[in-house]
C-alpha cells in the first residue's frame, strides 16, 4: 500500500519530460554523428544536451516542475 502524500513525483512533469526529450534527441544525433566521424556535429549534440538540462531547470523555476504553480498532477 502506498501513501500518495509521500510520493515525490519522480520527475513526471512538463519540465522533466521536455528536458529528457531534448537530451534523447541530442544523444541520438551525437551517436549517429560519432559513427560517421562528424566531430563538429558530435560536439553540437553535446551542447544540445546541456541546453536540455538548462531548459528543464528554467521550466521548473517558472513553475512547470513537480510542485510548481503551473503543474497539475494527473491521477494514476
Amino acid at each position: 500500500m502506498s501513501d500518495d502524500t509521500s510520493d515525490p513525483g519522480h520527475g513526471n512533469s512538463p519540465a522533466a519530460w521536455t528536458a529528457v526529450i531534448i537530451m534523447l534527441v541530442a544523444f541520438t544525433i551525437g551517436t549517429i554523428a560519432f559513427f560517421f566521424e562528424l566531430t563538429f556535429i558530435v560536439w553540437s549534440a553535446a551542447a544540445l544536451a546541456i541546453v536540455g538540462l538548462i531548459v528543464g531547470w528554467i521550466m521548473s523555476k517558472v513553475g512547470y516542475g513537480v510542485g510548481g504553480d503551473r503543474y497539475i498532477p494527473k491521477e494514476h
